[in-house]
């Protein structure tokens, strides 16, 4: 039993309220996942830049240098943010996918939590409320944003294993359930180039998705395919740099709930995640179909 949230903003003004809300909604669900907690936060892109969200167990030592360290490596102007135990770097697009492979000989123990033009994602061990504590959550802006709490059922409590998992640039997904052909799904994904962090049945798929979407597939065609190709029980919610979407199961036996007005778009596990949202008492409120896709784009 996890909790998900996800909110996508329709109206600009409710842009600097994006974090607060999202952590407001994120610690309602802490009874479904105490063991971590994890937020996708979506920000407006900077032409011509990017973003690489890293992660430390030991931020002190990797951190302190890092951004100069990769700017010469790369051969780029690198600058950075540090936050509790992640950093975000800002660097020029096209030095994305170099500095990540610097990274790995210069930090060998960091770990990338996301890549992309507008993604960062925060994700640790512990109480939703402590998590969001640690990042300052509440105080960030940005235009849709996805969010986790974990218990953990089939493997261990560790920040690798808490969501959102990212597999693409700007993607990532977040899971309530559980997939049982997970193992030969990773097999088909890895021949087809597909790198994993983790043994976590949630990265296959967001694995998945990203490489449906790398093929060429648009988002409701990669998510659709979900049903056909994943099997166990599962209620999907998927982030991109355009927006999001939710899927579930055929069975649909995992809690789902969204409400829509004029000015977003808000899923939750429960509707008790939504209630402090403006204007939820107007709201459209209703159970996703169990075997149908849902995604708002701007």
């Amino acid at each position: 039993m996890c909790g998900i949230v996800g909110l996508f903003l329709k109206d600009p003004a409710l842009e600097p309220q994006l974090g607060a809300l999202l952590t407001d909604m994120l610690i309602t669900m802490t009874d479904r996942g105490p063991d971590s907690a994890g937020i996708a936060i979506y920000g407006r892109p900077t032409d011509g830049q990017a973003k690489l969200t890293v992660q430390s167990a030991d931020p002190a030592r990797d951190f302190a240098t890092l951004a100069d360290d990769l700017g010469r490596a790369v051969g780029a102007t690198i600058t950075a943010e540090i936050k509790d135990t992640h950093i975000v770097l800002d660097l020029p697009a096209p030095a994305l996918d170099a500095a990540r492979a610097a990274l790995r000989t210069l930090r060998p123990d960091a770990r990338v939590m996301s890549a992309g033009e507008g993604i960062e994602i925060y994700k640790e061990v512990g109480l939703p409320r402590d998590v969001a504590a640690r990042f300052d959550l509440a105080r960030m802006t940005g235009t849709h944003g996805i969010g986790h709490t974990r218990m953990a059922t089939e493997s261990a409590v560790t920040t690798m294993g808490a969501h959102p998992f990212s597999t693409g640039p700007d993607q990532c997904l977040v899971h309530n359930g559980s997939l049982s052909n997970h193992n030969s799904v990773r097999r088909t994904l890895r021949a087809a180039g597909m790198t994993f962090e983790t043994e976590n049945d949630t990265e296959v798929a967001a694995a998945f998705i990203s490489h449906k979407l790398h093929e060429g597939s648009a988002l409701g065609a990669a998510m659709e395919a979900t049903l056909t190709d994943l099997d166990g029980f599962f209620t999907f919610v998927v982030g991109t740099k355009n927006g999001f979407g939710v899927v579930r199961d055929p069975i649909a036996c995992k809690p789902a709930v969204m409400a829509e007005t004029d000015q977003y778009v808000a899923f939750g596990s429960e509707y008790r995640a939504m209630v402090g949202l403006p204007g939820i008492e107007t709201a459209r409120v209703w159970e996703p179909e169990p075997a149908t896709v849902y995604f708002w784009e701007r």
